[in-house]
């Protein structure tokens, strides 16, 4: 009957005496059924593909990964030995720093980390995940603002630079003068994102004036520094804001952030009031002579699941263990000598990049943290990037994921 009554509301009462007969209706109903599923089918389509428009997507670290960002080697400058760099980096490699900033990283060197970098991306793609990539510049060149003059770095790490809240790419600030221009390897990407319909927003770029640092920031001792970080006393003042990106990490409503080196409270402010009542913005803190960049010290890796840095403990774990979350120490790293880690620590072990909430890509060298994941569950897609690690990251560092499959929710 429902059939034969869409079949009215499509011909005239005079008609319906030719249609009375059963296999022409049967013909009738048959093709408004088809009509009908094919409508369904076209609504589905265009549902599907109204969300597969969306360029800009992201509310966390683990949900499934669809589109990245992975930074590039070539080109990657030292950064000239600054007071702001000296604070970030070790003493062993200060003299690195004095004979080679504002030159190009060792060109052996660069060449084995941009081999390794291309294996990841295509290991990604083999894993479903669109790949972009920044432009390729040349960072040796010499730049002056009003207020200092340097030379470039590199576009290596995305995660510094930019963050996914939602559908908004923000371009954080940035807290080293070598870094200043650094966005314009990322502006055509950008650009592109935001003309398919994503939100983008610039954070207030710094003067970066000597206003900017503490230029008698004591670096004599670890001892010095840990006293120091106690009394929240960094190289950055708090003359305007300024922030890198990898220093939050996202848990859906939830962002945590660190006061460090390169991030103020008054960059941290600035994001809060930018994010709004929609999101709780939460300062960690932790004990860590030198801060910069939260992922490896405190990487959340799925839903109420972190893993930790055992050398530089939170200072805010219980509230974690009050909401119910696991915490997972992370092991020690079993990185060798054999390579430097000009700009980082071996604990860059345990910065991974989640997939989804079952894969996750990390150091095919470090057979513990992978021991690790697969006790946790989760499958481990081993890959080396060993050179790529000296110039200050693993998997997190040089990713920015710019969608993943998933909804905004709240987990704390």
């Amino acid at each position: 009957m429902s059939c034969f009554g869409s079949v009215v509301r499509l011909v005239s009462q005079a008609q319906l005496s030719c249609i009375r007969s059963k296999p022409l209706l049967q013909k009738i109903c048959s093709a408004v059924s088809v009509a009908t599923r094919r409508q369904h089918v076209a609504t589905q389509m265009s549902a599907q593909e109204e969300k597969t428009k969306i360029p800009v997507s992201s509310h966390n670290e683990w949900d499934l990964l669809e589109e990245v960002i992975v930074g590039r080697a070539e080109n990657a400058c030292v950064p000239e030995f600054t007071t702001e760099v000296k604070a970030n980096t070790y003493e062993k490699y200060w003299p690195f720093y004095q004979k080679y900033g504002g030159k190009p990283f060792p060109k052996k060197h660069i060449q084995k980390a941009v081999e390794e970098v291309e294996e990841m991306c295509s290991i990604l793609q083999q894993e479903g995940v669109v790949v972009r990539r920044p432009d390729v510049v040349e960072w040796e060149k010499a730049f002056e603002t009003p207020d200092f003059k340097s030379r470039g770095m590199y576009a290596a790490m995305p995660r510094d630079i930019l963050i996914v809240i939602g559908n908004e790419i923000i371009e954080a600030p940035m807290a080293w003068r070598s870094r200043f221009f650094e966005y314009r390897a990322y502006r055509s990407l950008i650009k592109e994102y935001f003309t398919e319909g994503a939100k983008w927003t610039a954070a207030p770029k710094p003067l970066m004036s000597d206003e900017l640092y503490d230029m008698n920031y004591p670096m004599h001792s670890v001892q010095d520094r840990h006293e120091l970080a106690k009394k929240g006393q960094f190289v950055t003042t708090e003359f305007e804001p300024c922030f890198d990106a990898a220093d939050f990490i996202r848990a859906g409503r939830d962002i945590f952030v660190q006061r460090s080196q390169v991030t103020n409270l008054m960059g941290i402010k600035w994001m809060e009031r930018h994010l709004g009542p929609e999101y709780n913005l939460h300062q960690l803190t932790f004990k860590d002579p030198n801060p910069m960049h939260i992922d490896a010290t405190f990487n959340i890796i799925g839903p109420g699941l972190v893993v930790a840095n055992p050398d530089r403990p939170c200072n805010e774990m219980h509230l974690f263990k009050k909401a119910g979350w696991t915490v997972v120490e992370a092991p020690t790293p079993t990185r060798s000598d054999d390579l430097p880690l000009w700009m980082s620590s071996k604990w860059l072990s345990m910065n991974v990049l989640m997939l989804d909430e079952e894969r996750v890509m990390c150091d095919k060298n470090e057979i513990p943290t992978m021991k690790m994941f697969e006790e946790l569950g989760i499958t481990t897609i081993p890959v080396d990037i060993q050179h790529a690690n000296s110039l200050g990251g693993a998997f997190h560092c040089w990713t920015t994921d710019v969608r993943r499959r998933g909804e905004l929710k709240s987990y704390f």
